[in-house]
């Protein structure tokens, strides 16, 4: 008790009160709602004793107006209890509004009189209407308000909620206190996660030494049973000194076996309450950055209810699962995608009450969100009893908006038309609002949770309602994943993002304009190289094929790897920023052995394979027909041209070269270095590095210092070609003078032919 005295101590009055309003007016505020909706006594109660504790609070601190408006409440809500009073909707927005004025007042740094008189009209306003509740008119329906165009809010804007929202006006305000509860340093926590890491993988460390344990008792077995069989032999031979000396080895060895069993015993019991322990302190650290859902979504009943009010609806919000745990960074990230899919749900989804009942629907409008545990991953769905979206209309947009072409459009499935909703200031609103379709769609919803390694999904039936399926990780710190190996190294793959794991025989890879799949269930999968992608080298050919398979959609992709380890929870460590954003990794940790292991970037490794994809530079999976082919030459191309580029790599290709691509200096030079090339052909003039840097680079490099390096530019001049050679390029080439057979005669000056 001492201790909590000593912590609130640090504290002023005016801090002490701003807890109590804090607490008190989410009490009036979900009481306020739950009575709207279900007439509920208990509300009532509790709305009493919160507004009671309110005034005497204000009181202590002498703030006098708080005390007469926390009165007027308690008047409101014993008039309301004694069934004198009906708290209808438009009392129970003067009610709420109160409630806002306290929060804003319990706010105020600095001189709360000046605010107070910067903010008089409302004030008095909020005042007279909460002590005047009685003589309010009974409510009429509101109409739909018209609003005025708004410029469109940056894709990185917050998306506030909504609140003390007058009858006349809707607009976005901060929500006083709505931070989430303060928790441990992050760097804390941080070492604190990596401590209770570094146990658990310690306790993995003794079980290889108990393997090594068990195989010295199988020896020791061995051993025993050779001199149980000198025993033997003794015992039929006349020398009495050979008996006596093979019992008494019979006897000194009974000690030693019976020694092992027990250690090794000890051992096990041992390493199994180290793994105990290990795993508790893991999950108890984890514990502390975690947050029930209510947390993150305490202002969103609100939220909804005076956004439908003044739109002319009437929608209820209903949150299942508060209690469910979230880690408290993906709690404050979701947070904006949600209230933007609740207002889009509000004002794009929902029906009028006169709607509604014609369509034979409830007048109230209802929206569920729920939060709950699924499969070791954290599952939300929103889900309304609105219009839904008429696919008929998205065909239209998609036309219009020449994304595709009406035949092609005709033929796409609903799910695909769905998959549109998600693309970069994809609309079906027909003009901008405050309250949604300002050009932020559900592509920064889609984008928001992909980087928190999520996914989501959405479904919708014309006339019955729209459902949009969230999963994410249950924390960001630890991660679930698939394990594998790719040229002899360990990396990881979140599990969310795998959609399959597969072993594809040789044979049933096909190949179709050098891109090579296979079929499964119907459909082809395109198979890609998880070295080449990760600028490893070649692999190695098997009968069969490890494949995971990731992506979704138009984007699903089949990657060969190695070998396929299993799944293992990962610790995640973030890579030292002076590395900057490596292509393809997202982050590290350390395997339950001790070994390091990287966690793939899946979204980025997507764009990596359709980067190989557009170049057309993909490796042959599947096993030549013939033996004794021999390899083809690498060559890289660096150019930031398109044209150029694809100009210099069919004519190599077409003589039988394989041609990588890079799109300038920096891109070259981080390709070069992964890879085995017999020959660079670069570009002078390109944007990040220049090819002279590139060539200086390459001629410095220990390892690199003898690949030939040959300059293609447009400029000619001769201290241009001078400067290039100085750098170190084999070769110097204008692009102005050069024709077909120039170029690869060049090439065949350099390296020789295409085959080694």
């Amino acid at each position: 008790m001492s201790d909590k005295k000593d912590d609130l101590s640090q504290f002023s009055m005016l801090d002490l009160f701003r807890m109590e309003a804090d607490s008190q007016t989410q009490i009036l505020t979900d009481g306020l709602l739950a009575f709207e909706r279900q007439n509920d006594p208990a509300a009532v109660e509790s709305m009493m004793r919160a507004a009671h504790s309110i005034k005497g609070a204000a009181s202590i601190v002498g703030l006098e107006m708080i005390v007469q408006l926390a009165h007027g409440m308690e008047d409101a809500f014993l008039a309301a209890q004694a069934g004198k009073l009906k708290l209808a909707p438009n009392r129970v927005d003067a009610l709420l509004a109160g409630v806002d004025l306290i929060v804003q007042c319990s706010r105020v740094n600095g001189d709360l009189d000046a605010w107070l008189a910067a903010n008089s009209a409302q004030v008095s306003k909020t005042m007279n209407d909460v002590q005047g509740i009685a003589f309010l008119p009974e409510p009429v329906l509101l109409p739909p308000i018209a609003f005025a165009p708004a410029a469109p809010a940056p894709a990185e804007a917050p998306v506030l909620a909504l609140e003390a929202a007058p009858a006349d006006a809707v607009a976005e305000q901060p929500v006083p206190g709505r931070s989430l509860p303060p928790m441990k340093n992050a760097q804390n926590f941080d070492r604190l996660l990596a401590l209770a890491s570094e146990a658990r993988i310690n306790a993995h460390q003794l079980h290889p030494l108990i393997q090594g344990m068990q195989r010295y008792k199988r020896n020791q077995a061995a051993l025993f049973a050779v001199l149980e069989e000198v025993m033997e032999a003794a015992s039929h031979s006349s020398d009495p000194t050979l008996k006596e000396k093979a019992l008494l080895a019979i006897q000194k060895s009974q000690p030693l076996k019976q020694f092992m069993l027990e250690h090794i015993t000890d051992m096990e019991s041992y390493e199994r309450r180290l793994l105990t322990g290990s795993e508790n302190m893991v999950d108890e650290v984890l514990s502390l950055r975690m947050r029930p859902f209510r947390d993150g979504i305490q202002h969103f009943p609100r939220m909804v209810r005076d956004l439908a009010r003044n739109l002319g609806k009437d929608v209820v919000l209903q949150v299942e699962g508060e209690d469910t745990l979230v880690d408290r960074d993906i709690l404050l990230r979701i947070e904006g995608p949600l209230n933007h899919m609740l207002r889009n749900a509000v004002d794009h989804g929902m029906e009028t009450a006169q709607e509604r009942l014609a369509a034979g629907k409830p007048a109230t409008g209802t929206i569920v969100l729920e939060a709950r545990h699924r499969a070791g991953m954290l599952n939300i769905e929103l889900s309304d009893d609105g219009r839904g979206v008429d696919p008929e209309k998205i065909r239209r947009s998609i036309i219009e908006r020449k994304m595709a072409t009406e035949q092609m459009v005709a033929v796409m499935s609903h799910a695909e038309l769905m998959e549109f909703l998600f693309l970069p200031a994809f609309s079906l609103k027909g003009g901008i609002t405050e309250i949604s379709g300002r050009g932020v769609g559900l592509d920064i919803v889609h984008d928001t949770i992909r980087q928190q390694n999520g996914t989501v999904r959405i479904e919708s039936e014309m006339g019955k309602g729209f459902r949009t399926s969230i999963t994410l990780p249950l924390t960001q710190s630890i991660v679930r994943a698939l394990v594998v190996d790719v040229k002899g190294e360990a990396y990881a793959v979140p599990i969310v993002k795998v959609e399959r794991v597969l072993m594809v025989p040789q044979g049933a890879v096909h190949t179709l304009e050098n891109k090579q799949f296979f079929d499964h269930g119907g459909e082809h999968l395109g198979l890609v190289a998880a070295a080449q992608v990760l600028q490893l080298g070649d692999m190695a050919h098997a009968e069969e094929m490890p494949v995971v398979v990731i992506g979704g959609s138009a984007r699903r992709y089949a990657l060969v790897v190695d070998k396929i380890r299993g799944e293992e929870s990962l610790a995640v460590q973030a890579i030292d920023p002076i590395f900057g954003k490596m292509r393809d990794i997202s982050a590290a940790a350390l395997l339950d052995d001790g070994e390091p292991v990287l966690i793939l970037d899946v979204p980025d490794l997507l764009l990596s394979v359709e980067k190989l994809l557009e170049e057309g530079g993909l490796h042959q999976l599947a096993r030549a027909d013939h033996a004794g082919r021999r390899r083809m030459k690498r060559i890289l191309v660096v150019d930031d041209s398109l044209t150029v580029r694809e100009m210099e790599r069919k004519l190599l290709a077409g003589r039988g070269f394989e041609v990588d691509i890079a799109i300038d200096g920096i891109d070259g030079w981080n390709v070069v270095r992964s890879g085995d090339y017999d020959l660079v052909i670069t570009d002078v003039d390109m944007p990040r590095m220049d090819g002279i840097e590139l060539v200086t680079l390459i001629k410095k490099d220990l390892h690199l210092h003898k690949l030939p390096v040959m300059i293609v530019s447009y400029k000619d001049r001769p201290e241009d070609r001078a400067r290039g050679l100085a750098a170190g390029a084999d070769y110097y080439l204008t692009k102005g003078s050069f024709h077909d057979e120039t170029l690869l005669d060049a090439v065949s000056d350099l390296i020789g032919d295409a085959y080694r």
